[in-house]
């Protein structure tokens, strides 16, 4: 069984039948497709080559992956895929939205969570503790609003969502019934002691002690993280003995996602001997325990 948690329909020009394709070609059974939803004040304009091009308002602004995207692929192939969605917490009232989709259509993950809106706000907390209420986890995808220059002094970045690890940290706090599926690069760069330092969206060098993700880990248990992506796979390639050493002791909290085409992950993977044990929890048990098939 392989179940990859994290994916999108009609993104970077892969449809239902391109993403049914890859999911044979790889051996994956099941995955979870999520939105990608982009308000008209977040545009960003490389989502026109990105995302489906029925989505693009009449402003020029691109909404991205849409409810609609993935209730279609659902739809067509009801066997294949789990339903994700999350509504903006600054449009209307996110929480009534996110419970009228899983009655309604059979919603399954609050996600993907990317939204210029800190993740503590009063807003995004009423939508998470929902979702932790309807035994939904919430997939986040975060990316930090500072990096810093050469100097040290720390730069705005235009295009960031959820805000920094402490934002998370309150989150994680003020929702403890919420599972939360950590994601992207402001959120696997505090996996090193480096980042304060670290000027890379996608640090390359080997991890250093101090990560303050690790703590996170520890101190809330419904703190979970998907690998999927540059930024999960990135993470572990920086440093494979901490990797493997990482997945091994979170292993009942980490969850095989690809977030793009191509089989990369599995393949990185499968050169670090994991213990089938651990591998099974990946790949699987632990996507079947938060979303358990019906």
């Amino acid at each position: 069984m392989l179940i990859d948690s994290h994916n999108h329909s009609h993104y970077n020009g892969v449809g239902p039948e391109g993403l049914i394709a890859e999911m044979d070609a790889f051996g994956i059974d099941l995955a979870w497709l999520l939105t990608w939803y982009l308000p008209p004040s977040e545009h960003v304009p490389s989502s026109h080559r990105a995302f489906n091009p029925r989505n693009v308002r009449p402003d020029g602004t691109h909404a991205g992956v849409i409810l609609a995207d993935v209730l279609e692929t659902c739809q067509r192939f009801p066997a294949r895929f789990v339903a994700g969605y999350c509504p903006c917490p600054t449009e209307g009232n996110a929480a009534d939205l996110f419970e009228a989709a899983y009655r309604v259509y059979g919603v399954r993950i609050c996600g993907e969570w990317s939204y210029r809106t800190v993740l503590d706000d009063p807003r995004a907390i009423e939508l998470f503790r929902r979702a932790g209420q309807l035994h939904c986890p919430v997939v986040l995808h975060i990316d930090a609003p500072y990096l810093p220059d050469a100097q040290g002094k720390p730069v705005y970045q235009e295009f960031w969502y959820g805000g920094n690890l402490e934002a998370l940290a309150r989150a994680l706090q003020a929702c403890p019934a919420t599972i939360f599926i950590g994601h992207a690069p402001g959120f696997w760069r505090y996996l090193s002691g480096d980042e304060a330092t670290e000027r890379a969206i996608y640090p390359a060098g080997p991890i250093q002690p101090g990560g303050r993700l690790l703590e996170l880990f520890e101190q809330f248990p419904n703190l979970w993280a998907d690998l999927s992506a540059g930024s999960g796979l990135g993470a572990l390639r920086r440093d494979p003995g901490f990797a493997r050493d990482f997945l091994i002791r979170y292993a009942d909290r980490l969850l095989y996602g690809r977030d793009n085409k191509g089989n990369a992950l599995q393949e990185f993977l499968k050169t670090l001997d994991l213990p089938q044990t651990v591998r099974d929890k990946l790949f699987f048990q632990n996507a079947q325990k938060l979303v358990p098939l019906e």
